[in-house]
């Protein structure tokens, strides 16, 4: 796979070894008069962990919340699923939020509620789920997944970084989403929670088989988590290949990256 530089217009081309379940031709976005996404292509396959790479500032964080309706683009496509996103009412734009699951970098638990109500309230707000013994199963699973069942009657204000990281990830699988978007899911914790959090990324791949799609600038959690990775330089999705492939590049925007 060549390493050259992508040109402005096309967008990225990948084998579709296992289906297509997000499109994104020709994405940009400003604010202002500041480009921020000046031209991005990308294709997430079924089952695959795809890493968006990038300097703070490049646009990655913009560019997932476009994915769920938060930031409205300038121009291009997007396409999830079988929604064209752009083109959605506000029912479908609902509709669609229910198979993307979206981990914030700061987790957005609820401080007033505990985290088994904060695992609750999508069951209830989402899929109008009233049952407490249906509630207390699915939390339980979803909390045995992320290997915090303890924690289920405990306060966000008493769980560290990499804890509330984890109730965050437990909270939007509970709704079983396709695609999982992270936004910088190390971001602020130590080396050896990065590392818990990268394994539990690789872990609700294989055990819930979505496809995701992880920003970061993080380039352990890039080399652990990822299958393929693009690489965002100054608004443009510009390098695209294995994280190998990816390392090779001499960009001097991408090269301080790999001198650790």
């Amino acid at each position: 796979m060549s390493l050259a530089p992508l040109p402005s217009s096309p967008a990225i081309q990948t084998p579709d070894k296992n289906g297509v379940v997000v499109e994104i031709h020709h994405l940009q976005k400003s604010f202002g008069d500041t480009p921020v996404l000046r031209d991005v292509n990308l294709e997430l396959h079924e089952r695959e962990n795809l890493v968006i790479l990038g300097r703070s500032g490049t646009g990655k964080s913009v560019l997932i919340k476009c994915m769920v309706g938060l930031i409205i683009p300038d121009g291009g496509s997007i396409r999830i699923l079988d929604y064209d996103l752009l083109n959605l009412s506000y029912e479908q734009m609902n509709e669609m939020r229910l198979h993307v699951g979206f981990s914030f970098q700061g987790s957005a638990l609820y401080d007033s509620m505990s985290v088994r109500e904060n695992l609750e309230f999508p069951l209830k707000r989402n899929l109008g789920i009233s049952r407490q013994r249906e509630l207390n199963e699915r939390v339980m699973n979803a909390l045995q997944d992320v290997g915090l069942e303890d924690a289920a009657d405990k306060m966000p204000a008493e769980l560290s970084g990499g804890m509330k990281k984890r109730i965050g990830i437990a909270r939007t699988l509970i709704l079983n989403p396709k695609i999982m978007l992270y936004d910088e899911p190390t971001a602020g914790l130590d080396p050896i929670t990065s590392i818990e959090i990268n394994e539990l990324i690789i872990k609700v791949r294989d055990k819930y088989k979505t496809s995701s799609i992880i920003i970061t600038h993080d380039i352990s959690s890039a080399r652990h988590t990822s299958d393929r990775v693009i690489a965002l330089v100054d608004g443009y999705s510009k390098y695209e290949g294995t994280f190998d492939e990816i390392k090779k590049t001499t960009d001097p925007e991408l090269e301080p990256f790999f001198n650790y």
